[in-house]
């Protein structure tokens, strides 16, 4: 069991604070390996090509976003040394290149590494080696487990929770549902699966039917016209962006137009709701915790006018419809306001004291009422969302942001 586990639960949190942290105190300097008078190395990798490759904008969003807080004049003087490499969202290839980030480069830490699989390939080796893996980019539930993992800590909220969320949905609002689930065949579907299922509780025999795929595979074609085959009124959809276009526009192409609810890893307008076709895409449900920056809502919002800002400034060439670089932009000020906190104390077990210990974090890009709170026993970052459902070509939320309380 994980430590202090949380869960959703229904209604919107007050306002946060706004998240301006001071330098910490100049004390003594003690810093561990990677991290100089006048640097701090950090390592990262991410699926520059494969099938993964949809996300390799989030590594370049990062890439960015330490040369932007380079210029400003760093982390309490120090530049921020980003050394990234392309995993393929190979598992064997990420446990390869973080040997090398580790063991050649000598990094500090490493942040944000992306996919269940490739992060469990080096769950083991970073914690017995006592190098911070530090909000990775999966929302499997096994990253919050301190007791175990202490130098291992998630950043989104997590998939098991998020497939109870789904199953709580339909069960109240889908009469008589007959569900189909479409899955990666990983850790990743696998964690989603399992909380759907426990969402489900009593009613897991409305599940009909039941396919993965393998994120080789060239397409998921044949598993959709399975599922529709199922007479299933229900469709949730548990892929990674490549592939949740695809099952869009298959659906479409056969005519299948059950309620669909899609994970929130695959949601960006640019990358997947376009390439399916925005007009195969209307009605489908998702959960989400970030804005999302085709919604017309936060056309004068002041993070996202600083996010546009920003992304115009060191990125002019990047899509600003896809989600993922407002993913990047979170995810980083998260991380440089940890770093930040580490004052002239740049060790490793320092640097996992502060991300340990935030309360009431507001960060930019993430929707009202949602807010990064940790704690020594608690290793979720972020634990609330809001359901969203698209609409002509944007995403438009709906209901209370369901909050996390530390159960």
């Amino acid at each position: 069991m994980f430590t202090r586990r949380r869960g959703f639960i229904g209604g919107a949190s007050a306002a946060a604070v706004l998240t301006v942290s001071s330098p910490a105190v100049r004390a003594q300097r003690k810093a561990d390996e990677g991290v100089t008078d006048k640097e701090i190395k950090l390592g990262h990798f991410c699926p520059y090509s494969g099938p993964g490759s949809a996300y390799g904008v989030i590594g370049k969003g990062l890439e960015a976003f330490w040369k932007s807080v380079n210029e400003a004049g760093g982390i309490n003087g120090r530049t921020v040394r980003f050394v990234t490499r392309d995993d393929g969202a190979n598992p064997a290839k990420s446990v390869e290149v973080t040997r090398e980030l580790v063991e050649q480069e000598k990094v500090f830490c490493t942040f944000n590494t992306l996919g269940t699989p490739s992060n469990t390939a080096i769950h083991k080796y970073l914690n017995q080696k006592k190098i911070p893996q530090l909000y990775v980019a999966t929302g499997a539930s096994k990253w919050g487990n301190p007791k175990e993992f202490p130098w291992t800590m998630g950043f989104q909220p997590d998939y098991h929770t998020e497939g109870k969320i789904y199953a709580h949905h339909i069960l109240a609002n889908v009469k008589e549902p007959r569900i189909a689930v479409l899955m990666q065949n990983d850790d990743y579907g696998k964690d989603y699966w399992g909380g759907f299922k426990e969402g489900l509780g009593k009613n897991v025999d409305k599940v009909v039917k039941h396919v993965s795929y393998e994120q080789t595979d060239p397409t998921v074609d044949s598993q959709v016209i399975q599922l529709k085959a199922s007479d299933a009124n229900v469709f949730f959809n548990i892929t990674t962006p490549k592939f949740a276009a695809q099952a869009i526009r298959a659906m479409a192409n056969i005519g299948w137009k059950p309620a669909h609810y899609l994970n929130n890893i695959s949601v960006s307008v640019a990358a997947v709701m376009k390439p399916a076709g925005l007009e195969n895409g209307q009605g489908i449900i998702t959960a989400q915790y970030l804005k999302d920056p085709t919604d017309k809502q936060w056309a004068d919002d002041a993070e996202m006018k600083l996010w546009r800002a920003w992304i115009s400034k060191w990125m002019p060439d990047a899509n600003q419809a896809d989600l993922n670089y407002v993913y990047a932009f979170a995810v980083a000020n998260l991380m440089k306001e940890t770093l930040t906190k580490c004052g002239d104390e740049l060790t490793r077990a320092n640097l996992m004291r502060q991300a340990a210990s935030f309360q009431k974090l507001r960060l930019p890009g993430l929707l009202p009422g949602i807010i990064v709170n940790t704690s020594a026993t608690d290793f979720y970052p972020l634990q609330a969302v809001q359901l969203s459902r698209f609409k002509g070509d944007s995403w438009d939320l709906f209901g209370d942001v369901m909050s996390a309380e530390s159960s």
